[in-house]
């Protein structure tokens, strides 16, 4: 996986702008429980299939069954998911049966201080999952990721220390903040949607190339 991951892709045009702009993994938001579908699954495969062979595509989901999950795999082409639905140990185990070289982000997501719950998810999903998204719950909307809020920093950077696979950062970043929650957290790498993004809520070239620039230079300086 990359150390730098941009979700919610719109269309083609907005993917061929990413690549461009050197992003290297993608994010494609399918299957929601709060948020809007930006896509179908249908668009979603057709642009995967369209990208140069080097760039990770990830479809991001809040499915909790493993049929299901694994089924909408199979329907855009992707074969790395990452889960923010309330899934059971027993579905993440199926699922890891079920695909083996499937790989699997799974999220943690940050609500006040429940670092302790955290740490325990961390611990029970270490043998299942290949990396872990830590990211903002919104009690406003009840979404578990693509808020645009930023959680307490301290929380991830304790479970960045802890886990046992890598932890990507999520929350309310963006170029002005991103290398500051990078040497805070020490994550191995971040994801961004909505802080790329301008008024129209398309992804911004010079927001992108910025974050980009920022996030890389941040990695730099605390290479784990």
């Amino acid at each position: 996986m990359e150390r730098i991951q941009i979700a919610g892709v719109h269309d083609l045009r907005e993917a061929a702008l990413l690549v461009q702009c050197g992003v290297r993994q993608l994010g494609f938001p399918l299957c929601l429980d709060v948020h809007e579908q930006d896509l179908s699954d249908a668009e979603a495969r057709e642009i995967g299939l369209s990208l140069p062979v080097e760039v990770k595509r990830v479809v991001i989901t809040y499915l909790d069954r493993a049929e299901t999950i694994l089924e909408l795999c199979k329907k855009t082409g992707m074969v790395i998911v990452q889960i923010h639905g309330d899934i059971s140990l027993r579905e993440g185990s199926r699922l890891r049966e079920m695909a083996p070289g499937l790989g699997i982000i799974k999220s943690l997501i940050v609500r006040g201080n429940n670092l302790e719950a955290l740490i325990a998810a961390a611990k029970a999903w270490a043998p299942l999952a290949d990396a872990f998204i830590t990211d903002t719950f919104d009690p406003e909307t009840g979404a578990s990721g693509a808020t645009g809020k930023i959680h307490d920093w301290e929380v991830s950077r304790v479970l960045a220390e802890h886990a046992e696979k890598p932890v990507f950062l999520a929350g309310g970043l963006n170029p002005d903040n991103v290398g500051r929650a990078i040497r805070k957290v020490r994550p191995w790498g971040v994801d961004c949607h909505t802080g790329v993004e301008g008024p129209d809520g398309r992804k911004d070239p010079d927001l992108v190339r910025s974050f980009i620039a920022e996030a890389e230079r941040a990695f730099r300086e605390t290479v784990r």
